[in-house]
């Protein structure tokens, strides 16, 4: 039964989630973003979705007879029933403005001369290049299996896209009707074709294969062969078996990840023109009937490979990015980021200015005869990473090099486990976080010794170690030698290397030991103070707010006179202006060429500013079950900064939309001139170089 109380009080998560994944399409659908790139957003929001039914829909199809009516965390409000219907709803009109999407953008490509076509489409020469090419790259890859009505369907992959076959004139009598051929990941999904003109011309990997199926099939005697794709999406939650104590962490982590492959679907997508007794016989072997298990879409599935859309080389296709700038202090080839830190603080905000600079301090310290440890924490490693590669070397110096490696990071597990076995074999101790809990915090410590001295320098960020994110997704990095933070830095890791004694902090918000206490008490301080008639406003940037006591506490700054203003990129279960409740808390999100990804939390303080970036969003998960570091930003001159970069995201009025009850994602909009916050900072990193 629903809760209409809660349901008044907070915006349901998933609800939120799938009102942000819809902003990532509004993008894809905006005509001020070049054509490839507008495809590329409808490859995150395709790649956005996958993940979506393999965590979420699964989540709330997991609570079964465990829900509880008054849950908030899960379903805010709702029934369990009633929840599933309205995200069925909503993905069902998401799912029509993405294929009325697609089908603009490649009308739009055409007419610059990149042309999308099928295997009906080709001209006598394409024909005989596809075959070719199906022939020397395709076939050896591809292995077919027939099925009945009475032989087990093969154990379908997650990740894949299937053609599922079926024979106009059965092959074998009435037992063998269809066939299933996976579509091979190992080969481009976007084939070129040859062409006399300086048109492009395109055809996806599915129509190389749908053009050869009579060759693939040609010991069989049908008249005609039809091919329809499909997609399943399973339940992606990691079952740890914890009762063998004498199997290692990372060889459960790894059984585990095996096992999700086998996972309960939750959701099989098809074509919209596959007939009915193809679909019959799917949905029946899969044991998936319930219409929001069931998702017809177009030709074409696993579309987050939209990512990988050719651009030809054509500018005007892409973003035009810039290239990171450089960091004031930091402009001499020759500079020395330890020197540097001895000076000041330092703080470099990703993609704007390089990430080279903390790739620079590992391989100094590597070199660096004083430095003697280098202790890390990685939750998102890269593929082919140069953070590792560093860390490698720096052992091989003779460093002590501890990593906490996060073997949990949702969908990593098998990248993390590689690079922890490398880095283990290379002579780097690898610790696998605290029984219990995530790590996803964001630190590192080097130890140097110097004059019978031993100094610290810590980094500390909002988003992961890892070089690829670092070129797209917008976060703040910290390097400090402030033994207010070290210190405490250094508390930590030991902690993480014994987990024996109790830490406390005095500085450092560290989840979950005194973050949400600490968050709640600077929020409890603005309310006094607008009491008091002080000046009182909370700043607050995350991806997602969702944790209903601090959303609570907002409300009751709201109502005692507190202006807060909130940027949040994905999910926001609080209720924007609300009369009597919330009315003076403004919400906005921000989609753009780069991921806002920084966490960052302001407090007016009475008119001494306190700051905070941040590894945590502001949900359970983040405060309570992970360990998560906040650091304040003690140099007056960065808080400035920080809260200069958050002004200017609060005034862009070109790629901000609000957040309101009813998630309409409208566009904000005012008088003044047009207003990009990626690229006024961008602008701004730059000239800031120049000027110095």
């Amino acid at each position: 039964m629903s809760n209409i109380k809660l349901k008044n009080k907070y915006i349901n998560r998933d609800l939120s989630w799938l009102s942000f994944n819809e902003r990532v399409l509004q993008e894809a659908m905006d005509d001020s973003v070049p054509l490839v790139e507008r495809l590329k957003f409808l490859g995150i929001y395709s790649s956005n979705m996958d993940e979506f039914f393999r965590v979420r829909i699964a989540t709330v199809k997991r609570l079964g007879k465990n829900y509880k009516g008054n849950s908030y965390e899960t379903l805010a409000g709702y029934s369990q029933k009633e929840l599933l219907e309205a995200l069925h709803n909503k993905i069902q009109g998401l799912q029509f403005e993405f294929e009325k999407t697609f089908n603009s953008i490649i009308e739009k490509l055409e007419q610059k001369g990149i042309r999308l076509i099928n295997e009906k489409q080709l001209n006598r020469e394409q024909k005989k290049f596809v075959h070719t090419y199906f022939n020397d790259f395709v076939r050896p890859a591809l292995f077919p299996i027939i099925l009945n009505k009475t032989k087990a369907l093969p154990q379908l992959r997650d990740k894949s896209v299937y053609l599922i076959i079926r024979f106009i004139e059965q092959i074998f009598g009435k037992t063998n009707d269809y066939a299933l051929i996976e579509i091979p990941n190992s080969i481009p999904r976007f084939v070129e074709l040859p062409s006399k003109t300086h048109q492009k011309t395109i055809i996806f990997l599915d129509d190389v294969i749908r053009e050869n199926l009579a060759s693939i099939f040609k010991q069989f005697h049908s008249e005609d062969i039809e091919a329809y794709t499909i997609k399943i999406t399973r339940d992606a939650e990691l079952d740890l078996d914890t009762t063998d104590l004498a199997q290692s962490v990372m060889d459960r982590i790894a059984r585990s990840v095996k096992a999700r492959k086998q996972g309960q679907p939750v959701r099989l997508v098809y074509d919209k023109e596959v007939p009915a007794d193809v679909l019959d016989f799917l949905s029946t072997r899969l044991k998936i009937s319930k219409k929001d298990e069931l998702i017809s879409g177009g030709r074409y599935h696993n579309m987050r490979d939209l990512m990988k859309f050719p651009n030809f080389g054509i500018q005007e296709l892409v973003y035009q990015l810039p290239k990171p700038a450089l960091h004031p202090a930091l402009v001499s080839e020759k500079h020395d980021m330890i020197k540097e830190m001895n000076k000041a603080d330092i703080l470099v905000h990703y993609p704007y200015q390089t990430f080279n600079y903390f790739i620079d301090t590992l391989r100094d310290a590597a070199l660096d005869p004083l430095v003697t440890s280098i202790r890390i924490t990685l939750y998102r490693i890269a593929e082919n990473s140069f953070v590792t590669n560093a860390l490698i070397n720096a052992a091989k110096n003779g460093k002590n090099v501890v990593a906490i490696v996060e073997l949990q990071a949702r969908f990593d597990e098998e990248n993390n486990i590689f690079w922890a076995k490398k880095m283990q074999e290379e002579g780097v101790k690898v610790i696998f976080g605290v029984p219990g809990y995530k790590v996803h915090s964001k630190i590192c410590l080097i130890t140097r010794k110097a004059n019978g001295k031993t100094f610290y320098y810590a980094n500390i960020g909002t988003g992961n170690y890892n070089e690829k994110t670092a070129k797209l997704y917008g976060d703040l990095s910290l390097f400090t030698s402030n033994p207010k933070i070290t210190s405490e830095i250094k508390q930590l890791f030991n902690y993480f290397e014994n987990n024996l004694t109790k830490v406390k902090f005095k500085n450092l918000l560290v989840s979950p030991i005194n973050t949400r206490t600490v968050f709640l008490e600077l929020i409890e301080k603005e309310i006094q103070n607008a009491k008091k008639g002080k000046t009182a406003y909370i700043k607050l940037k995350m991806n997602n707010l969702v944790d209903p006591v601090l959303i609570d506490k907002l409300y009751r700054a709201s109502a005692a006179g507190v202006k807060i203003e909130l940027i949040i990129r994905s999910v926001c279960c609080l209720i924007p202006g609300k009369k009597n409740l919330s009315e003076n808390i403004e919400a906005k999100s921000i989609i753009d060429a780069y991921l806002e990804h920084s966490r960052v939390y302001i407090f007016a303080n009475g008119g001494r500013t306190k700051c905070y970036i941040s590894s945590a969003d502001w949900m359970i998960r983040n405060l309570d079950l992970r360990y998560e570091v906040s650091t304040p930003i003690l140099d007056k001159s960065l808080v400035n900064e920080i809260e200069m970069i958050f002004d200017t995201q609060w005034k862009d009025n070109t790629k901000s939309r609000i957040i309101d009850k009813n998630l309409q994602n409208n566009y904000f909009s005012n008088t003044e001139e047009p207003c990009s916050a990626q690229t006024y900072l961008s602008n701004y990193y730059h000239h800031k170089i120049i000027k110095n």
